[in-house]
């Protein structure tokens, strides 16, 4: 099946990277962006031992959860205040808190689940006002104020380079957000471990190796071309 193909070359390639930046081979793991691909796809990719797969809709993330609860589902899209309470109940890592604010309600609605929820601080790297994402001073803000969230755990950080054909700025990109998660290494919690850095897509992947990615959201590449519904 091309499923299988397709994730064995980019594991493959994930693992080169890693092996050439002087990482172990395994200290990357692959988000497999699922965002608007048809159940029998992720079922397939999971047969394969896919065990994380990324969504930017709540809506998907409602309706694709019951049919695979097993498998580690991760909000990697805009996330509004007001459907945080859809996803609470499940959801493995929030990928995407752009905002103190969303972190709050995170913080709502995990507690009425009686569950701590893991998430990581979007940063916005490439400075586009296009792209959501806080700065450094306000994700150390929150990060000092960690005990104000007690159902919260910062897992590290998230960001997305520009789309720009200048390796150079890409890579610069991705190595702010790897000096701002060692910076926060400072801050020193039993929620905060800084142990994530979720950057590099398609595109990109390899150079966010280098730079320090531990989690890659790679969709294309797995499922061929976008399918819409």
């Amino acid at each position: 099946m091309q499923i299988a193909e397709n994730l064995k070359d980019i594991q493959q390639k994930i693992k080169k990277a890693a092996l050439d930046a002087g990482r172990e081979e395994d200290s990357v793991r692959l988000i497999a962006v699922s965002k608007t691909k048809p159940l029998e796809l992720i079922h397939a990719a999971y047969a394969e031992g896919q065990m994380d797969f990324g969504e930017n809709r709540v809506q998907e993330l409602r309706e694709k959860h019951p049919e695979l609860p097993e498998a580690h589902w991760h909000m990697i899209g805009s996330l509004q205040r007001n459907k945080v309470k859809y996803i609470a109940p499940f959801i493995y890592l929030i990928h995407s808190v752009d905002s103190r604010r969303l972190l709050v309600e995170i913080e709502k609605q995990a507690a009425k689940n009686e569950r701590t929820i893991s998430c990581l601080l979007q940063l916005n790297i490439s400075d586009e006002d296009a792209k959501s994402g806080m700065d450094e001073s306000e994700a150390q803000s929150i990060l000092e104020d960690i005990d104000q969230f007690p159902h919260i755990h910062i897992k590290g950080l998230m960001g997305m380079a520009a789309f720009v054909s200048d390796e150079g700025t890409i890579r610069n990109q991705f190595r702010r957000l790897r000096m701002a998660a060692d910076t926060f290494r400072n801050l020193t919690h039993d929620r905060i471990d800084m142990a994530e850095l979720s950057m590099g897509m398609s595109g990109d992947f390899e150079i966010a190796i280098e730079e320090g990615a531990t989690m890659v959201r790679v969709g294309s590449a797995v499922f061929g071309s976008r399918f819409y519904p």
